[in-house]
């Protein structure tokens, strides 16, 4: 049986709210104590998608607060925090202990504490004559976002910004792997496994993977670790498959429409979580995840599909309910003449029965229809499906007609829209046609569109048309300014179109995983670099491990998408009967608009043109 992330994840913390004892096997607390939980909005993330408000309670939860609040004193009630180990929150969690806010605390930190921030905490704990109170603590290895069975995210803003910064120094650079690798590692001992680690050679997911591969080996080598014992029943280990966003740049920018791709792309689903107009006015707030059956069922359909697929269950709801009416005489009371009175008992008893089911089925129906019919506005305002379509085609043959281009660019659509597009036109062009690209260019002005992104992107193109055209002797010098410049891998943001898009519109990255997976000959993968925590370094480097695996986990360093995620699920059910497994997550998960920002951002920090642009909240 694989392994559920998502799962594991929601019994950690279930044992965690129980004091860190054991849970029952229904998940419900062994005890009838009332407990408070104070959590930082770091974690409240982590939370929120794993267990409701509703289900708080049956962990014994009464009341939960915000660690930076202000909070009354309640007596004879232990508190449970759950927070990231960061001084602020030491400094909070100190302060509550001096004035005695709760009868005990059991400290709970999302990954682990520094010694220096531990120290901090139990000095200001018997300086305030408090730290009898303080009953545990504990590093809980939590630091991550798990969204669904198979999809995590780190939760880290701007880090593909932060790689590729060309004025962020070595320091700098190794915070941020070092954050990376942290989160990374929370997910493996979640797991409980020692995957062995498989990357492209150069750039952060090489960085990632030699940082992570020296953590795991290190903790290995304490007596008790958290990995001794693996919590995985798989027999064989899984292979952690790391890549940098800049492997396949594409696919952060395009347009999609597949069902939640442009649930999340259009509407801004997040932690789960979705806001929408209502039909008759005022904002409707809807939970998309594996409790909504219909969700489940077809997130991953095109949006024509899914609209289909409402019309069929709401028909089939309406024909349900007809049957229940007839069999009630409740429409044309022919059913029964009142003379059969068990019958007519046992008919009305199997109604009222199927009326919770029915009311149900409805209220996800109308769900589903209200999100759809928002979709639908939105695609026709901005002719979304063109754009999906028209970059799709673009990709596939590696370029587009001019007068079908600039069309595109003068015709309907956000400024965002219109930005995306072009900066697809410049990654699918296997060169670039000087004279078009300031049509483009033009056309973007012409629109007012901040183009910072663009020209980002279009000098990393002409970085690699330089990198491919130079002779051995100048190639050294441009790899040399071009690295320092734009930070690393900058050869792989267009590699040609064979990289980017297979002719069954299958990513470049789904098809690396498979390769790496079947552990066959493959001169896509030949020159990955393999690490196992678990023999001596003098074995690395070499792709040595020919045996296929099961179970994958994949992460994108940079920031990922749900159709990254979409694609690696598909190749797990394409691969049925065979029983295959793979993990998706990423330092955060990006809608186009969120990550051509970025671009912005990195355009910006070049000089190129357009309008100033903000850094993201962080």
């Amino acid at each position: 049986m694989a392994f559920n992330l998502r799962q594991r994840q929601t019994e950690c913390i279930a044992r965690m709210l129980n004091l860190n004892q054991p849970v029952t096997a229904t998940g419900m607390v062994n005890d009838d104590v009332y407990r408070m939980l104070i959590y930082d909005r770091h974690c409240q993330n982590i939370l929120s998608p794993l267990i409701h408000v509703k289900d708080l309670r049956k962990h014994g939860v009464t009341l939960y607060h915000l660690i930076d609040k202000d909070r009354d004193s309640v007596a004879d009630v232990p508190a449970i925090y759950f927070v990231q180990p960061t001084l602020a929150n030491v400094q909070r969690i100190v302060a509550d202990t001096s004035k005695l806010l709760y009868d005990s605390f059991h400290l709970n930190f999302s990954s682990s504490i520094p010694r220096a921030l531990l120290t901090e905490l139990a000095s200001g704990a018997v300086n305030s004559d408090s730290i009898h109170r303080i009953s545990k603590v504990h590093d809980q290895y939590l630091d991550f976002v798990t969204l669904e069975d198979n999809l995590f995210s780190l939760a880290q803003k701007s880090s593909y910004v932060q790689l590729n910064d060309p004025s962020a120094g070595d320091r700098e650079i190794e915070e941020i792997i070092e954050k990376i690798v942290g989160g990374l590692f929370c997910v493996l001992a979640t797991l409980g496994v020692v995957p062995i680690i498989s990357c492209p050679r150069g750039g952060p997911a090489e960085m990632v993977a030699s940082a992570l591969d020296q953590k795991l080996r290190d903790h290995l080598g304490v007596k008790n670790n958290l990995l001794t014992e693996g919590r995985t029943t798989s027999f064989q280990r899984p292979i952690l498959c790391l890549f940098d966003r800049n492997f396949e740049l594409s696919v952060g920018i395009q347009h999609d429409f597949r069902y939640q791709p442009l649930v999340h792309d259009v509407l801004g689903l997040r932690l789960n979580r979705l806001n929408v107009q209502g039909e008759k006015g005022g904002m409707k707030s809807y939970e998309l995840d594996s409790s909504d059956p219909f969700w489940a069922a077809n997130w991953s359909l095109a949006f024509p599909e899914v609209a289909g697929e409402i019309e069929s269950q709401l028909s089939k709801y309406k024909k349900d309910v007809d049957e229940v009416n007839r069999r009630t005489g409740g429409s044309d009371g022919t059913e029964f003449d009142g003379t059969d009175v068990i019958g007519n008992t046992k008919h009305l008893m199997s109604a009222v029965n199927s009326l919770p089911e029915l009311t149900a089925r409805k209220q996800v129906i109308d769900k589903h229809t209200n999100i759809a019919t928002v979709l639908l506005g939105e695609i026709k305002e901005r002719s979304l499906d063109a754009f999906a379509n028209k970059e799709y085609d673009m990709m596939a043959r590696g370029g587009i007609d001019q007068k079908e281009l600039l069309g595109a660019l003068k015709g309907k659509g956000t400024k965002m829209d219109k930005l995306r597009f072009a900066i697809m036109y410049l990654i699918s062009s296997e060169s670039i046609n000087q004279g078009e690209v300031e049509l483009v260019e033009a056309a973007l002005r012409e629109c007012e569109v901040d183009t910072r992104a663009f020209q980002y992107v279009k000098k990393i193109k002409s970085l690699n048309v330089s990198l491919a055209s130079a002779n051995s002797a100048s190639r050294n010098n441009i790899v040399d300014w071009a690295e320092k410049l734009y930070g690393q891998s900058i050869s792989a943001v267009t590699a040609g179109v064979k990289n980017l898009l297979s002719s069954d519109r299958q990513l470049a990255l789904t098809r690396t995983v498979e390769a790496l997976m079947e552990g066959k000959p493959n001169p896509e993968v030949e020159s990955y670099k393999m690490f196992d925590p678990r023999v001596p370094k003098s074995s690395l480097g070499s792709n040595q491990f020919k045996g296929s695996f099961k179970e994958a986990i994949v992460f994108m360093v940079g920031g990922g998408n749900y159709v990254e995620y979409g694609s690696l699920q598909e190749l797990v059910q394409r691969q049925q009967p065979t029983t295959r497994h793979v993990i998706y997550g990423t330092t955060e998960i990006l809608t186009g608009e969120e990550f051509v920002d970025q671009l912005a951002i990195l355009g910006q920090k070049m000089g190129l043109g357009g309008a100033p642009v903000a850094a993201p909240t962080q």
